[in-house]
């Protein structure tokens, strides 16, 4: 069977990128994994103390974009197979590792990230250098 995996923020890039995975998943008789990251900031532990991070939240925050997302995309009724990953670690490195047994991986060219005038975002531009599979970068909508 062949796999799709999208990576999937809450964002609106990572909404058209599921759009344009659920597209391609009928067209190639394929399943998605739709997946989200998480990680702890390093400013979060400050200079040199440890401060008591709520790990959990982090993962609910990631898990409730990617939901936010499969709904606006309409995944459920999309009649795709899509199976979903909570990941913690850096998001191009967890997409790239879920890929390794994928025929695509699909990323939104921008996503969360807080660098608005780059034209293509960090996690896209690692994946396109890193990823073991092709990947489609999906342009944002504009308009």
């Amino acid at each position: 069977m062949r796999k799709i995996v999208v990576g999937v923020d809450g964002s609106d890039g990572a909404v058209e990128a599921l759009k344009f995975a659920l597209d391609e998943a009928r067209v190639r008789g394929a399943t998605i994994t739709a997946v989200n990251a998480w990680h702890i900031p390093p400013a979060a532990y400050g200079a040199g103390w440890a401060p008591a991070v709520d790990f959990e939240s982090y993962r609910t925050v990631a898990k409730s974009g990617l939901e936010k997302s499969l709904k606006e995309a309409g995944a459920a009724e999309s009649g795709v197979t899509v199976e979903t990953v909570v990941g913690e670690g850096a998001p191009a490195d967890v997409l790239c590792r879920e890929a390794k047994d994928a025929d695509l991986l699909v990323v939104g060219s921008r996503g969360l990230g807080g660098f608005r005038g780059l034209l293509l975002g960090s996690v896209s531009q690692q994946c396109a250098h890193h990823a073991p599979c092709p990947v489609v970068i999906v342009p944002a909508k504009h308009g």
